[in-house]
């Protein structure tokens, strides 16, 4: 009996055995080079961050973004107040996996950190700052912020044993509550991760650190599996270099610090054994003649965009959006790239979404085009690369990858109270068909469905449900959907941002006679926001539901049904390949 497959099925199959021109063969799936081959390490696939120096930027303020793609990971957000402590308080020092994903039925993921004690307890001081956080610490009370990005780092430096204390995910808490400053934040994170160690669950992570004043790119390592405290060696080695305010930069999973010079105390920061190591570990040689690189000794990642198939194709891709004229081709190699340039025109808000959505449109890179997207030219077929026949295949790993538990754009404004000045731009999963919605720095409080949820239960209680629920319908034909999400994106978060400006100005008068007063305002406006955002999402995940029933086009307004028009090469292609034949022509 002949099977016939549903459409969907078709599709998919379809999908899975293209690829288009972009899909480059490899002969080895070597993670390291392209990450989306073969046997995955996720650590190496999760996130991409930009930095915005406040000369940079259209308005003045200092920009931080975090895209969190992971796909698993625990996506609940907390607000952690500002305390007073007395002598002999104690931060109790916690094992935070940022991929761990706890099943709610057992607790929430931050109503259980204390299951994973380390035993360290660290004297507290007599002030902490109040912060929000997710799977790491955004922005306190001061406007420092945080954005985040796995780099990875060569083997024989790994430490996966329970010596270190610190993971990346406690070492922003703890920059969120003691550091006043981006300078203050990174050298709590370096001298506590010297001391202590750092690694366990976490391998070469980079953070983007920012205040209302400046940016700085923080990389940090772990040291070995035979480091010990006894050992009097720092548990760690790390680097920092200060983004000049008028540049713009970008960690797309690669670390980015090259040479370095820390006679210029005003731009470089850095562990004691920032070369020392590195010879130590014969990751460098001082008598080669030639100068220190950081990211080659520690973290060497030797491709392009060209020669990845796409799988490393976000370097340049930024460098191309944000300063064409250098005229920086996909096969520069990724190694080569500044560490920031001062982009040819400065970046606004909405240009940083732009850059957070983008999907290589109109490049060899475009994942939507031809086969791959199938007949509604779908971006998200193949995220990762495959195997077919032997031989490894890679696919684009665009910006806009559609496994993100949350996106973030963290605005620091110097010019304003911290309460007003502070904003964390927040986007529940995947940032293409999600809304960013301002989080103020004065809030009190976040909303219940902000802390709860998870990836294998449905739950309408949990706000990042409502973005998951909308974006699943819109994926059935995406051409057609992502119309009615852009309209939906244009009422509700273009309209928040030109919204801003009145806020501030309302928030402003407010906090002139009563700092409370204006928190408040900031507090409810940010909740009323977030829960209309919210309910207008799972509407229109309804809504596409509809529309686009059966397959079909249902309009609401005339009450009829159309069909679905496919482009010509798909049909030609389904003629092609199931063998059809016309009917007879009618004489």
């Amino acid at each position: 009996m002949k099977k016939i497959f549903p459409l969907g099925i078709v599709i998919l199959v379809l999908a899975v055995l293209g690829g288009g021109p972009q899909a480059a063969p490899q002969t080895a799936p070597d993670p390291a080079i392209c990450p989306t081959c073969g046997d995955i390490d996720p650590r190496l696939e999760a996130c991409t961050v930009v930095l915005v120096g406040r000369l940079a930027s259209t308005d003045g303020s200092v920009m931080t973004t975090h895209t969190c793609d992971c796909g698993t990971c625990d996506w609940t957000w907390r607000r952690v107040p500002a305390a007073d402590h007395k002598p002999g308080d104690v931060r109790k020092i916690y094992h935070i996996g940022q991929f761990d994903a706890m099943n709610p039925a057992l607790g929430l993921k931050w109503d259980r950190v204390g299951d994973n004690y380390t035993g360290l307890d660290l004297p507290q001081p007599p002030h902490t700052y109040g912060y929000i956080h997710g799977d790491f610490g955004y922005m306190n009370d001061r406007q420092v912020s945080i954005g985040e990005s796995t780099i990875g780092n060569v083997p024989k430096i790994e430490n996966t044993t329970a010596a270190p204390k610190f993971d990346i995910t406690m070492l922003t808490l703890l920059a969120m509550e003691r550091g006043g400053t981006a300078r203050e934040a990174i050298q709590v994170m370096g001298s506590l991760a010297e001391k202590y160690g750092y690694g366990f669950t976490d391998s070469g992570e980079m953070l983007a650190v920012a205040d209302p004043k400046e940016v700085w790119l923080f990389e940090i390592m772990p040291v070995g599996p035979l480091w010990t405290p006894e050992s009097g060696k720092p548990g760690a080695v790390w680097c920092a270099q200060r983004i000049p305010d008028d540049h713009v930069a970008v960690c797309p999973n690669e670390s980015r610090i090259g040479e370095i010079d820390l006679s210029k105390k005003d731009m470089f920061m850095a562990s004691p054994n920032v070369v020392d190591f590195a010879v130590q570990q014969k990751l460098y040689d001082p008598k080669s003649g030639k100068p220190f690189n950081w990211k080659r000794a520690y973290s060497p990642n030797e491709t392009s965009a060209a020669a990845s198939g796409g799988s490393r194709v976000r370097m340049w891709r930024f460098f191309n959006l944000v300063a064409p004229s250098l005229g920086l081709g996909p096969e520069t190699p990724n190694m080569d790239f500044p560490v920031s340039v001062k982009p040819d025109k400065k970046l606004g808000l909405k240009d940083v979404l732009a850059i957070l959505r983008d999907r290589c449109e109109g490049t060899v890179f475009d994942p939507a085009r031809g086969l791959q997207g199938g007949p509604f030219g779908n971006p998200n077929f193949l995220p990762y690369g495959f195997k077919l026949d032997g031989r490894q295949y890679s696919t684009s790993r665009i910006v806009a990858v559609n496994r993100a538990e949350y996106v973030t754009v963290t605005q620091a404004r110097g010019w304003m109270p911290d309460p007003i000045g502070g904003l964390v731009w927040l986007a529940w999963g995947h940032q293409d068909t999600s809304c960013f919605m301002p989080l103020y720095n004065g809030m009190a409080e976040i909303p219940r469905g902000f802390e709860i949820g998870d990836h294998w239960e449905f739950d309408r209680e949990s706000t990042r449900w409502a973005f998951d629920y909308a974006d699943f319908h819109a994926q059935v034909i995406y051409s057609e959907a992502i119309k009615d999400v852009r309209a939906a994106q244009a009422r509700w978060e273009t309209t928040a941002i030109e919204r801003t400006p009145i806020v501030d100005k309302t928030a402003l008068d407010l906090y002139a006679k009563s700092p409370a007063d204006a928190m408040k305002y900031l507090n409810d406006y940010c909740l009323d926001n977030a829960a209309a955002v919210t309910a207008a999402w799972w509407k229109l995940g309804d809504a596409l539901l509809v529309k686009f029933n059966k397959l079909w086009i249902y309009d609401a307004k005339t009450r009829k049904r159309n069909p679905l028009v496919f482009p010509d090469w798909y049909l030609r292609m389904l003629v092609e390949t199931n063998g059809l034949m016309p009917q007879p022509e009618k004489k």
